[in-house]
Formats: C-alpha cells, sequence, structure tokens
C-alpha cells in the first residue's frame, strides 16, 4: 500500500471523531467542549488560552483567558471594577451594562460578571500608552474564585452573538470541573 493510501485512510477513520480533551484548572479537570480551540497563552501571565469560534455575522472570535495569582489581586470588588473599566461607558450612565451573580467551578463557589457593551481593546493591556481599538457590541463574561492553591480569574471575552453562542458551553464547563 503506497503512502498516499495510508494517510488518506488514517484522514478519513479520524473523520467525525471526537477528541475528548480535558483541562485542568485548580486541581479539578473538565472536558473542553467541541470547537474550543486550545492556544498557547500570549502572555506569562496566563495560564490557559482557547480561541472560540465566531458567530454568523460576527467579525472576530472569542477568546477564554485563564490566570492564576497565587497571592491575589485584590479584593473581588477591586476586579470586577477592572473588568468594567475595559467597556466604554455609555452617555448618561455611571458604567457598562453589567450583572454580578454566583456560578461554581466544579463545587467551589464563584463570582460570575456578565459586561455588555463596546469594549476598550488594548494590545498591552497594563500599558497606559498602549493604543486603544473600540469594539463595540462586545461581551464578557468574568469568572473569579480562590481555592487553597490560589485565587483564578477566567474570562470569556469576544463579540456579543459569539459570547451567547458559547455562553452555554462555557457555563457547564465551569461546572463540570471534578
Amino acid at each position: 500500500m503506497n503512502r498516499f493510501v495510508i494517510v488518506s485512510l488514517a484522514a478519513a477513520l479520524c473523520v467525525g471523531t471526537t477528541w475528548a480533551a480535558e483541562f485542568e484548572l485548580a486541581g479539578m479537570k473538565s472536558k473542553v467542549p467541541a470547537g474550543w480551540k486550545e492556544e498557547q497563552p500570549t502572555s506569562t501571565m496566563r495560564m490557559g488560552q482557547f480561541k472560540l469560534p465566531k458567530a454568523e455575522g460576527d467579525a472576530d472570535d472569542a477568546e477564554i483567558a485563564l490566570f492564576r495569582f497565587p497571592s491575589g489581586s485584590g479584593t473581588v470588588d477591586a476586579n470586577l471594577k477592572r473588568q468594567l473599566a475595559k467597556f466604554k461607558v455609555p452617555n448618561g450612565k455611571t458604567e457598562p451594562e453589567n450583572t454580578v451573580g454566583k456560578t461554581k467551578v466544579g463545587k467551589v463557589e464563584a463570582t460570575l460578571q456578565d459586561v455588555k457593551g463596546t469594549f476598550l481593546s488594548k494590545s498591552a493591556p497594563f500599558d497606559p500608552n498602549a493604543k486603544i481599538t473600540e469594539k463595540a457590541d462586545w461581551r464578557q463574561l468574568y469568572v473569579i474564585f480562590t481555592t487553597d492553591t490560589g485565587e483564578y480569574y477566567l474570562t470569556l471575552v469576544g463579540p456579543g452573538k459569539t459570547v451567547e453562542k458559547h455562553k452555554k458551553d462555557f457555563e457547564e464547563w465551569l461546572t463540570n470541573f471534578k
């Protein structure tokens, strides 16, 4: 059998196969939803990163970034305020549209913030001189929780329709950590 036939046969056998990749977070694991693409983190501050395919009509994919700061990064309220600062305040309002509630990452209680509006995208998030690109109709789901191994922070950010498309999988992924 020639090499082309072997490669073609192997590719045909893989069509339709679902790989059950798992991601570990805070000593727990959860199966990664189909369609999420794990990427090399773009920063040493990130412990993980995923690209989620865009919804029809959206120009960009969404991204999940996972952070861990063993010594913490301030109070929950301070972190929530930092996330709000990533969005433009609409005229006549005091802050972007957002809701804060509770969720679980596995069995661990977590805070979930949902922010909608014009995202102020910066190529270097902590550089005060970095160029800002306004991205209208974006959304961010932000999760913060603490375990005995430290504080963890997760963001799912992208165009509004794309984040909505992946919201259920994101929530299930969080609760399925064991």
